[in-house]
């Protein structure tokens, strides 16, 4: 018989004893609004006072993204782009005012389930339409709640089942994610969990247990907490969610109007407490327990005069981050009581574990709460995650990557072919290459901001190199550039500075060249604000 013939059937009978690679199981761990200096493994200022160390087991055993960011800094829209891959623009889910995202498009949820995987989404979910290629899904109605939170499953037509559990929301979550996959149907499938917490959003209301977690504590201010706003866009001082300004005291501060004595006090004077009154009688003791004091002493001081403005913006700050980085304690251990169950039930090795939130938030810089801006405090979305045998424990990327990266890196880790349309880009050949940037990966990031009114937040069309920042704001028609090594916290703009010429052009240059290659839609100036903007200009100057 001819050799070659011989080791050609060899070849193939050899081949076909090949086994197919193990897809692995993939629980993604998503939170909303988790700013990177409340996660101690990116070490910000807050590292030493509010570790978080389940989280960081993920940084340590795996990767952690310092250069991760988000397509659009808004709920519905970043878990959009999570979900197809692609841009706002183009997955029609621009803002979170209007109607839901239009599940009859690819979704990354489907192509999971074609390549095998069993699927759900617990937690928050916030797309407005039902969720569509899960085979199981529970999720909270709109934002949802802290306390005795509402789960929603599926109902007849449109409607849904609603059921009020007592407890809560982010151990509760938890609690349904774990006895999901205790209860799978088919076990030798693999699984994607999108585990997805309400946590830290707004109102930073955490559990009982972690009312005194910081109790004595000082938190360190960042320096930017007195931002005057100068030297950048006249559309910054004007914003509506400052600390100082638009801070709520019975739903942000907690300062029930009940509590106030009478007392007007600057800024925000609502009544709306509807973590409050949700709880149980014995979680209000609690509660009472530990705000009640400290509430009454605050007004006794401002009564008094003791407090200048300055003061009470301090005091909104430590308790803001308190009750934000209590909320975030919760999501800690929920991380870690997934990490134990993967290991208690032999998963671990098989299991793709991320870490990630829809955006970041401003923990006081620049003045604010919040999200929205393209600085890099909301630009920023934390990215975490551990693949035993294929990610190097340790690795720190220093790629530029997108949330409408993760679709197709779910599609390629399962083997399954991921569709042109697709914008993002799969992560695997970073992930497997101990997070070494390819030369074909990107070296800018797009970012579009569309909502309007909402906390008196312009639009804003922007790119990111891995030095420098271009941002248009339409409605006062205005450009800044930022030089992120010269001017890290971003307090100037150096777009007209001769200085920066040929930066300029050539970032300009890069803005047009990345909005044609994302089909990004025509920016249409409202004449109306610009004129508005254009005398605030001569004011603010």
């Amino acid at each position: 018989m001819n050799k070659a013939l011989i080791t050609t059937v060899g070849m193939g009978a050899a081949s076909l004893l090949v086994a197919k690679p193990k897809q692995p199981n993939i629980l993604f761990i998503f939170s909303d609004d988790h700013a990177l200096n409340s996660i101690s493994a990116y070490g910000g200022h807050l590292k030493d006072v509010a570790p978080t160390p389940n989280i960081d087991r993920l940084a340590n055993e795996g990767a952690i993204f310092g250069n991760s960011f988000c397509a659009n800094s808004i709920c519905g829209p970043s878990r959009a782009c999570i979900l197809t891959g692609k841009h706002s623009h183009v997955n029609g889910f621009m803002s979170n005012v209007g109607k839901g995202l239009d599940m009859s498009q690819w979704l990354m949820s489907k192509a999971m389930q074609k390549a095998g995987y069993e699927t759900a989404v617990i937690g928050k979910w916030h797309l407005k339409y039902k969720p569509v290629g899960f085979n199981y899904w529970e999720i909270l109605p709109g934002q949802g709640n802290y306390y005795n939170p509402v789960f929603l499953t599926d109902g007849e037509g449109d409607k849904y089942t609603k059921t009020r559990l007592e407890g809560y929301a982010t151990d509760i979550t938890t609690d349904k994610g774990i006895k999901w996959l205790d209860e799978r149907k088919d076990k030798e499938k693999p699984f994607l969990l999108m585990l997805q917490h309400k946590a830290p959003h707004r109102t930073f209301a955490p559990a009982p247990r972690h009312l005194k977690a910081f109790e004595g504590v000082t938190i360190p201010e960042p320096d930017t907490l007195f931002d005057n706003y100068k030297n950048r866009s006249v559309t910054l001082a004007p914003n509506e969610m400052s600390i100082s300004n638009h801070f709520r005291w019975s739903y942000d501060a907690k300062v029930r109007v009940e509590e106030r004595d009478g007392v007007k006090l600057p800024g925000w004077n609502d009544k709306g407490t509807p973590e409050y009154g949700r709880m149980t009688a014995e979680q209000k003791k609690v509660w009472d327990a530990h705000f009640g004091p400290q509430n009454k002493k605050f007004i006794a001081d401002y009564k008094a005069g003791k407090l200048s403005d300055k003061d009470v913006v301090k005091w909104q700050y430590q308790r803001y981050m308190k009750n934000y980085l209590g909320t975030v304690k919760a999501v800690d251990e929920s991380v870690g009581r997934m990490l134990q169950y993967l290991k208690d039930n032999n998963l671990e090795e098989n299991t793709i574990v991320i870490y990630s939130s829809d955006q970041g938030f401003y923990l006081g810089e620049h003045g604010w709460f919040d999200k929205r801006w393209m600085y890099e405090e909301s630009f920023k979305m934390p990215f975490l995650i551990k693949w035993p045998g294929v990610i190097r424990p340790g690795s720190k990327p220093e790629a530029m990557i997108q949330n409408i990266d993760y679709a197709p890196t779910f599609l390629d880790a399962a083997g399954a072919e991921i569709p042109k349309e697709i914008q993002g880009k799969s992560l695997l050949p970073i992930l497997k290459d101990a997070g070494k940037p390819h030369k074909d990966f990107r070296d800018t990031v797009y970012y579009a901001y569309y909502e309007v009114g909402e906390h008196n937040v312009p639009q804003q069309y922007g790119i990111r190199t891995d030095r420098y920042k271009l941002v248009y704001f339409a409605d006062s028609d205005e450009w800044n550039l930022y030089d992120l090594v010269a001017d890290p916290q971003e307090m100037k703009s150096f777009y007209d500075n001769p200085e920066y010429a040929e930066v300029q052009k050539t970032m300009r240059k890069k803005w047009d060249e990345t909005r044609k290659k994302y089909n990004a839609p025509e920016i249409r100036n409202n004449k109306r604000k610009q004129k508005i903007y254009h005398e605030l200009k001569k004011d603010y100057k």
